[in-house]
């Protein structure tokens, strides 16, 4: 990401220092004495709960080093996380600027206070959740002085980001200018919900992130979130729903 700083500051001194695995069904000749394979089979973690594991392991050793100083650690931190920051504040704000300018300052932020964080959650839900207020800001900062500055969805910004994301292509060029003029039509219309709103979908919908993730990084009870979250994507489908007779 342009704009982060390859040696940041020091940052200041402060004060404070799965689901089961699943079967596919298949019939064992005696079903009522399970196999000692399948009985380990079950015991298995599953892959999302071991990335998961593993990338809380890897974000506590990354705060550990930043905290002493190691300003390699913080540029590793940035890797790991940049695009998503990255995605969350574009589709938040709709301008690719605002969205540079933003996630530079959410990064300057975890490394001015890494310290205060307790690992009372996971890490990178309090990343999340300090990108989101930063966003949240942002638009009330532009919002208070009439200003929007989202671009035609059809322009660079999000035409980029695509192409970053293969897993998004369509099989022949129809279909990826289809493809992008429906992204572009679902960002402009995401762009006019409510923040609170807004967010809940980017999250949950766009980044795939888990409701308990959610919860964490939003605070609110799962009722709520789910409540919500419907309430949103109705409203989203029904913006975008006269463009697509």
């Amino acid at each position: 990401m342009n704009g982060v700083p390859k040696d940041p500051p020091k940052a200041p001194a402060t004060t404070r220092s799965g689901d089961a695995a699943t079967h596919d069904g298949a019939v064992t000749a005696d079903t009522s004495a399970p196999s000692t394979a399948a009985s380990e089979q079950r015991l298995q973690p599953s892959q999302p709960h071991v990335e998961k594991v593993r990338r809380d392991q890897r974000d506590l050793g990354l705060v550990r080093r930043i905290r002493r100083g190691d300003h390699a650690a913080f540029r590793a931190l940035v890797r790991h996380y940049q695009n998503p920051i990255y995605a969350l504040c574009l589709r938040m704000l709709g301008s690719r600027e605002d969205a540079e300018d933003v996630a530079q300052e959410v990064f300057l932020t975890i490394h001015r206070s890494v310290h205060t964080w307790r690992g009372e959650s996971r890490f990178y839900t309090w990343l999340y959740r300090v990108a989101t207020n930063h966003c949240k800001n942002k638009i009330k900062y532009l919002s208070v002085r009439n200003f929007h500055r989202a671009e035609d969805l059809d322009s660079t910004a999000y035409s980029e980001h695509l192409a970053a994301n293969p897993n998004k292509s369509a099989a022949n060029p129809e279909q990826v200018v289809a493809g992008r003029r429906l992204e572009a039509l679902i960002n402009r219309e995401l762009a006019n919900l409510e923040p609170e709103h807004r967010v809940l979908i980017i999250l949950r919908d766009f980044q795939g992130l888990a409701y308990q993730d959610i919860i964490e990084i939003t605070g609110l009870t799962e009722g709520t979130l789910k409540s919500r979250l419907h309430r949103a994507r109705v409203a989203l489908k029904r913006r975008i729903h006269p463009y697509l007779k």
